[in-house]
C-alpha cells in the first residue's frame, strides 16, 4: 500500500492549526524572503511557513565539489550565524527549528538539497534548493509556523544531498 505524500500546509490545514489563507500569505512572504536573501553572498537564510522533522550533529562528509564540515540542528544562530543551543528535543511550544550546516572546498554554485520530512505521517515536507556561493562558508535553513502558531508533534528528519548522493547522517528531532 502506497502512502500519500501530503504538504505540511495540507496537514496544519486538516488539524485546524492555520487557515488556507494564512498559509497563502505565508508562501508569498516565504518567496519574497528567498528573493531577497538569494542576493545577500554571505548569509543563506530560509523561512518556511512550518518545519516539521543520534546524535543531530555529523562531521565530515565529503563528496566531489564540497565537503560538509558539519550539519546540526539548532535552536537558532547569532549575528555571525553560529549555531545557539544544539538539541534533537524541542518543546511543544517550538514555532521554529533551524538546520545550520558548514562546508568548505565546495566548487561555486554548487546545488545542495535540504529536505525536510515529517517522520510521524511519513511525509516529505519541503525540498529546498540551497546554491553554494562561496569555497568556505555556513548557511542557517529556518523553518517556523507564522507568528502565534507552533509546530506539531511528532519526529522530523533534515537530509542533505548532492545529486543523489547524501552528504550528512540524517538529522534527526523530536516536537513534544
Amino acid at each position: 500500500m502506497k502512502l500519500r505524500q501530503r504538504k505540511i500546509g495540507e496537514i496544519l490545514v486538516s488539524n485546524g492549526a492555520v487557515s488556507e489563507e494564512q498559509i497563502k500569505a505565508a508562501l508569498e512572504i516565504q518567496k519574497k524572503e528567498t528573493r531577497r536573501l538569494s542576493r545577500k553572498k554571505t548569509v543563506l537564510t530560509f523561512i518556511a511557513i512550518a518545519a516539521v522533522p543520534a546524535l543531530f550533529t555529523y562531521h565530515l562528509s565529503s563528496h566531489e565539489g564540497i565537503i560538509i564540515r558539519e550539519a546540526k540542528i539548532v535552536t537558532g544562530v547569532d549575528s555571525d550565524i553560529r549555531p545557539l543551543k544544539v538539541t534533537n528535543l524541542f518543546s511543544k511550544n517550538t514555532s521554529k527549528v533551524c538546520a545550520w550546516i558548514s562546508w568548505r572546498d565546495a566548487k561555486i554554485n554548487t546545488q545542495l538539497l535540504v529536505k525536510w520530512y515529517y517522520l510521524t505521517d511519513d511525509t516529505p515536507i519541503y525540498d529546498y534548493s540551497l546554491n553554494i556561493p562561496k569555497r568556505e562558508g555556513v548557511a542557517n535553513v529556518v523553518l517556523s509556523m507564522p507568528e502565534g502558531k507552533t509546530l506539531p508533534s511528532g519526529s522530523y528528519k533534515v537530509t542533505i544531498s548532492l545529486g543523489k548522493k547524501q552528504l550528512a547522517k540524517p538529522l534527526v528531532f523530536e516536537i513534544e
